[in-house]
């Protein structure tokens, strides 16, 4: 089979490999659309290493079709149109056991210590499957929307993290495509406006097209003076730092109303720290939260959510590519060009 194979930090080749043997319990599935995140472009880079080794097949936002069954698997034959949640949890760790399982001490993953979706056939092992993080989809559902239910259900995670509801006032700080899921999600929650900060033209159009009431370029406008503007002096009751850059922090800190609620969404370059005045979350009684990655719940919603049609989750791609052009594609994702990149495996021939 055909397959995008990192050997190394910058080091990504499309080859043929051996396709993969299936066991006892697991699935062979064939990769209909597999997207490109920026987690993908920090291990690519080598900036993330966690989980990774080498040669490895990455992607971990991919959907596709059941090609065969391992033996004992009955609630799964091929055709079946699945959708991948990626992060397997222990479910016995201390933080599994009590809610928390995205972030499980031992958890492992598809697109790191398995092989992911950036190849024409991936092997689902059968702790994927016993975990239930294989769901299937109607075939009526297009598998590259459901390809994007991961990054939609991490964002979930970081609305409920925020507590976005009916009314609130929220500000978004960056529109690339985690940007314009908050947009999607908080509209659909029902927020009263949302503010989106953003430095490319062409994302801010699209911040427009998710559902933003505003938006505006950073680098020529006043955000402070805007957001207060629009609440009525008061500041935004959520903040969502959807762009790994330390240096908004305090900034994006006084956008806020008293009770207001930042949540970190981005995660930061390792090793990066923010100067914080302290006294602006003292005094103005503000909340803080972080958000890593998402539980099998929120994929579950957040699948549900494309399935149902209440989020155009195929309007975010910009891109695609045949799997033997993922270097193109990969080139696009690193440039910032467009929003969602997707590989789309399937159609590469053998």
């Amino acid at each position: 089979m055909l397959a995008a194979v990192l050997h190394g930090p910058n080091d990504l080749r499309v080859e043929h490999v051996n396709d993969p043997i299936i066991g006892a319990g697991e699935l062979l599935v064939k990769v209909e659309a597999c997207a490109i995140c920026g987690t993908d472009l920090r291990i690519v880079k080598g900036t993330k290493t966690r989980g990774v080794h080498y040669p490895s097949i990455i992607g971990h936002e991919f959907a596709g079709t059941v090609v065969d069954v391992g033996e004992g698997v009955t609630n799964f034959a091929p055709g079946d149109h699945v959708a991948v949640a990626p992060i397997i949890p222990c479910r016995n760790c201390a933080y599994c056991v009590n809610g928390q399982e995205n972030v499980c001490l031992n958890r492992v993953a598809i697109g790191y210590e398995f092989n992911g979706g950036f190849a024409e056939l991936v092997c689902i092992p059968a702790v994927v499957l016993d975990a239930g993080n294989i769901v299937k989809i109607d075939p009526g559902v297009p598998l590259e929307a459901a390809a994007l239910a991961e990054p939609l259900s991490c964002c979930l995670n970081g609305q409920r993290k925020a507590r976005v509801r009916l009314n609130s006032n929220v500000v978004i700080i960056g529109a690339g495509p985690i940007g314009l899921m908050h947009i999607m999600l908080a509209r659909a929650a029902g927020a009263a406006q949302i503010i989106v900060s953003e430095l490319l033209p062409n994302r801010r159009e699209r911040a427009l097209a998710a559902g933003a009431d505003v938006v505006i370029d950073p680098g020529r406008e006043n955000l402070l003076e805007i957001v207060k503007n629009c609440t009525n002096g008061l500041g935004a009751d959520i903040v969502i730092l959807a762009i790994g850059v330390p240096a908004l922090v305090n900034d994006t800190l006084r956008l806020l109303r008293k009770g207001g609620h930042l949540n970190f969404f981005a995660g930061m370059p390792e090793g990066a720290t923010s100067s914080i005045d302290a006294n602006l979350i003292h005094y103005n009684e503000l909340r803080l939260s972080g958000t890593s990655a998402s539980t099998r719940q929120d994929f579950y919603e957040a699948l549900n959510l494309i399935v149902t049609g209440k989020i155009a989750a195929s309007s975010l791609i910009s891109h695609r590519f045949p799997l033997r052009e993922a270097d193109q594609a990969f080139a696009v994702a690193f440039a910032g060009e467009g929003e969602k990149v997707v590989i789309y495996p399937s159609q590469s021939g053998r």
